[in-house]
């Protein structure tokens, strides 16, 4: 599986943007999907994962409430809807694939990594 995350971008506290990560092969649905980001100077964080059904989602407690993961099993992408941005959501955002059902909140759990999409939050 090979994953290309965009959608990052420049916005101001309080917007909004949308991450998309496509990914290649047969067997997306059969991965969970997470994002994950890295602050400047800080160590990757978890923020969000999915199951590959779609039904079973989970969160960051910092991220609960403002962002929202889906997926979309026909177009092989995995989304993060991301609302009321706060300066300190200002990272580089990962996606990931975990091949199995459920996802994780550990980024070693996760076999396949796409590149990161640089998010800028301005105060």
């Amino acid at each position: 599986v090979q994953l290309q995350a965009s959608g990052g971008g420049l916005v101001q506290a309080g917007g909004s943007l949308r991450l998309s990560c496509a990914a290649s092969g047969r067997t997306f649905s059969r991965h969970a999907m997470g994002w994950f980001r890295r602050a400047p100077g800080k160590e990757r964080e978890f923020v969000s994962f999915i199951d590959w059904t779609g039904t079973s989602t989970y969160y960051a407690d910092s991220v609960k409430g403002r962002f929202t993961i889906s997926r979309d099993n026909a177009k092989n992408t995995v989304y993060l809807q991301m609302n009321s941005l706060k300066p300190e959501d200002t990272a580089v955002y990962y996606c990931a694939a975990h091949d199995t059902y459920s996802g994780s909140v550990s980024a070693r759990d996760y076999d396949y990594w796409g590149q990161g999409t640089q998010v800028t939050v301005s105060s």
